[in-house]
């Protein structure tokens, strides 16, 4: 195997692929990336055996071959050259790789490409193309109610619908529940219902800042693996076997008190709340209280620590219903709001019901609810 690449390709190339390597394993070549020719590119892969990645870059080949590189030691070595030509050829025999760039040359050990996990196939079943900011849009404002223990596996994952000309996806981590239904621009001939892990589904985010085209979602008849086809990469992983909880029926669908207000000011009123939540259990109180004579209401936060004191911040707010008051953890706020744009509207029926967060509008074919449980205090 002999060709050559330019630094800025192979390190952009590698930094994708990175996120897959394995870093606690019994299985040393996972912590690896393999190198394989592919006419006149250059395809890097890494997988830890749930998330596998691979890319392509441009690339001179002269000869072609494949080789497994440790990973870390690659990376890093790649990183510290010039903005170069790197030129690279394989020892077929020892699995020696020599590295020339500049005035450095340099021989890195190999492994044999043959024993590198090969990575899965998932083009024999259900095919879908979903475009990137629907996809993007989706991750943001569910993933962050997904769960982070593995004590329940499927609310690690984010369960996602793709039926009819609609795309659902949908995270509870038994404190919350997020979820985002958004047309497609064109039906799907066969629905499907998944578990991905949203590990996976953070890194596949990662890659849609830069992903224009459509992106194409297959998945193996067996239902256990995905694949997301970019332009140069390829993401794919395992799916999470099990039943998602039946998270319709979490949704209130009604309430005695709807308030909407500037997401701006909601967020920085929360955060400057969570200075003092933080040393008292996490814990924001909201007051909501209309207005009078076609005023408008206001929503008073307060936070308090017996160590270091209390804070109380109002915002203005419209106000439709009776007044009502209901107790937070401030980061369940502050990441729901982190998401939004513009207005949203807090719903809720009493101090120990559900609330609701939404936004005050929404784009077309788009609908989103995020769904907090309440803290219990004494009021």
């Amino acid at each position: 195997m002999k060709f050559s690449v330019l630094q800025e390709n192979l390190q952009r190339g590698l930094a994708t692929v990175m996120p897959a390597v394995a870093t606690r394993t019994t299985m040393p070549i996972t912590t690896h990336v393999m190198l394989q020719t592919d006419e006149s590119r250059l395809r890097l892969t890494a997988t830890n055996l749930e998330l596998s990645i691979s890319c392509w870059i441009s690339a001179s080949v002269e000869t072609q071959g494949s080789v497994a590189i440790p990973a870390r030691l690659f990376s890093d070595y790649v990183s510290s050259l010039q903005r170069d030509r790197v030129d690279l050829e394989l020892d077929t025999g020892t699995r020696q790789l020599n590295i020339i760039s500049g005035r450095f040359n340099t021989h890195m050990s190999g492994l044999d490409a043959d024993d590198f996990p090969p990575t899965p196939v998932a083009d024999d079943g259900i095919n879908a193309e979903v475009p990137p900011d629907v996809l993007r849009a989706g991750i943001d404002r569910v993933i962050i109610a997904a769960a982070t223990e593995d004590s329940r596996p499927v609310l690690t994952g984010v369960h996602t619908s793709i039926e009819g000309d609609s795309i659902t996806m949908a995270a509870a981590d038994g404190f919350r529940l997020a979820v985002q239904t958004t047309r497609l621009p064109q039906e799907v001939s066969e629905g499907v219902d998944l578990i991905i892990p949203a590990r996976s589904l953070r890194e596949l985010n990662r890659m849609l800042t830069e992903q224009e085209m459509p992106v194409r979602v297959t998945v193996n008849q067996a239902k256990t693996q995905v694949q997301f086809h970019l332009s140069n990469i390829v993401l794919g992983s395992q799916l999470i076997q099990g039943n998602f909880p039946n998270y319709r029926q979490l949704i209130p669908e009604s309430s005695n008190t709807q308030t909407s207000v500037e997401v701006a000011d909601f967020l920085r009123a929360t955060k400057t709340a969570a200075v003092f939540a933080r040393e008292g259990n996490g814990i924001v109180r909201l007051y909501m209280t209309p207005g009078e004579n076609e005023m408008a209401g206001t929503m008073r936060l307060e936070a308090r620590s017996d160590q270091i004191g209390d804070h109380e911040g109002v915002i203005d707010a419209n106000i439709g219903g009776e007044e009502a008051h209901i107790a937070f953890n401030h980061r369940y706020l502050e990441d729901v709001l982190g998401v939004l744009n513009s207005t949203a509207t807090l719903e809720v029926s009493g101090p120990s019901s559900p609330g609701t967060i939404r936004p005050a509008t929404t784009d077309d074919g788009t609908d989103y609810v995020h769904v907090v449980m309440p803290m219990f205090v004494q009021w």
